[in-house]
């Protein structure tokens, strides 16, 4: 199992009821082993690059209407 860790800042978190969705949105993720968002918008991702993608991950994100700021 490869585990990759990383912080990535993100639009869409506004307040805690966001964060909240944002959670939502990746619960059961296949491979997600933890996510943590703040309300600045920063979220830790760590999942399991063996079951899943860094791309597979925003694009869950994107679908509940957060989306990677470049």
């Amino acid at each position: 199992m490869a585990v990759v860790t990383e912080t990535i800042q993100i639009s869409g978190i506004r307040c805690e009821r966001c964060v909240m969705r944002l959670a939502k949105v990746l619960e059961g993720h296949e491979g997600l082993e933890e996510a943590n968002a703040n309300l600045m918008g920063q979220v830790t991702l760590a999942w399991d690059d063996e079951r899943t993608k860094r791309d597979a991950l925003l694009e869950a994100m994107a679908r509940g209407g957060f989306r990677e700021l470049a």
